[in-house]
Formats: C-alpha cells, sequence, structure tokens
C-alpha cells in the first residue's frame, strides 16, 4: 500500500483549465521556502510517510529518503527506488520491476523539484489558511478535478521558512501524511549518485519503458 502512498504524494495535475486566482500572502510564504531550494546545490532529507484511512485507523509508517540536485533526484523508501537523471526517471518497485520513461512522460508526477521549489501556480488554486502558531499553513486545490486526490496542505516552519511537513486527501478522504524529520540544503552530492546503474538490481528484473 505504501508505493501507492508514494505515488499518491507525488501524482498531481499537469494540465489546467483556467489561470488560478491564488493568495498572494501564500506566495509569499511558498516563495520565500522556494527560492532556498532553487539557490542550493545539493538537497538531501529525511521523511516519514504515514496514512491513515477515511475513518482514521492507521495504516503504518514507513521512512523515505530523497538527494537531489537541480532536476536531479534519488528518492527511496525501503527496497523501492526512484532516480532521475535530468533525461529519464527509473522507478524500481522493490522486486522485479524496473519502469523507465522520459522526463516529460513522468510530467503527471509531482517531482521532489515541483513539491520542494513550489512551482505550483499552473496546477493548483492555493491560500494562507492559518498563520497562528509556528507554521504557516497553506492549502492547495488542484485544478484539474480528475485527479484522485482533494487536496494538499503544507506546513512552513515560520523561524526558517523551511517546509515541515505535508498532508494528501484523496478521493475516498484517506489521508497520507508526509513528515520533514531533516532537510539539508548544503548536501554535497557525488554526480554517480543519480546514474542509474543495472548492476545494482536484481538479475532477474525486468526493465519496462
Amino acid at each position: 500500500m505504501h508505493k501507492l502512498y508514494i505515488a499518491t504524494l507525488f501524482s498531481f495535475c499537469t494540465f489546467f483549465f483556467t489561470q488560478a486566482q491564488n493568495d498572494p500572502n501564500a506566495k509569499k510564504v511558498i516563495d520565500a521556502f522556494g527560492s532556498k531550494v532553487k539557490a542550493s546545490k545539493g538537497i538531501t532529507a529525511s521523511f516519514s510517510l504515514k496514512s491513515f484511512t477515511s475513518k482514521g485507523k492507521a495504516n503504518g509508517t514507513k521512512a523515505l529518503s530523497l538527494s537531489m540536485r537541480g532536476e536531479k533526484y534519488v528518492l527511496k523508501q525501503g527496497k523501492t527506488e526512484i532516480i532521475c537523471d535530468g533525461k529519464n526517471v527509473y522507478n524500481f518497485d522493490g522486486a522485479k520491476t524496473i519502469t523507465k520513461s522520459a522526463v516529460e512522460e513522468s510530467s503527471q508526477t509531482l517531482s521532489p523539484q515541483k513539491l520542494l521549489a513550489g512551482s505550483y501556480d499552473k496546477d493548483f488554486s492555493y491560500k494562507l489558511v492559518n498563520s497562528n502558531g509556528n507554521f504557516n499553513e497553506i492549502e492547495m486545490v488542484p485544478l484539474d478535478k480528475r485527479k484522485n486526490f482533494q487536496k494538499v496542505t503544507l506546513y512552513f516552519n515560520k523561524k526558517n521558512s523551511l517546509l515541515a511537513k505535508a498532508s494528501i486527501v484523496d478521493k475516498s478522504n484517506n489521508v497520507t501524511e508526509l513528515g520533514v524529520n531533516n532537510i539539508n540544503l548544503n548536501a554535497k552530492l557525488a554526480d554517480a549518485i543519480f546514474v542509474f546503474n543495472r548492476s545494482n538490481y536484481p538479475k532477474d528484473a525486468e526493465i519496462l519503458d
């Protein structure tokens, strides 16, 4: 099930019907974080992923890790791994299947760059719904109503402008919560980690493209 939650988390609309009139206060918060990400030469982050049914029953917790530089990234959850070298995306299901697709063909997924850099204007309407306490809470609704989630809520730490957590509600009212355990915007990352190496995966794993 958690593979589904990764897909849900990183899926969004790539087509839009109208230009959204978004909350300027929310945009200030988003841009403050996005500017930090865009200026970074290397990012590492770890996350906790929790999922709940529509009735509030917990489905468990998983750990994710991210390494990112520019348009390249590696996202890991257990044995599952997604590698983007800037041109192609390789998705290993943790068992015996590796799916390869061009970055353009993977545009229906919300890549880490999109999630972290705040490129939301063409895909979501958003507003600042709460600024009390330690976080600025921004609610985002996809413009494409065909998508399988209703909304995404982002929580930004007021002290450092960094993303602290996110919550995704799907069409069935199931909830996925992503907590940012730590994020390093000054990571030094070797080129090799963004290169797909076939020898790192099971010999009997099939590559689908």
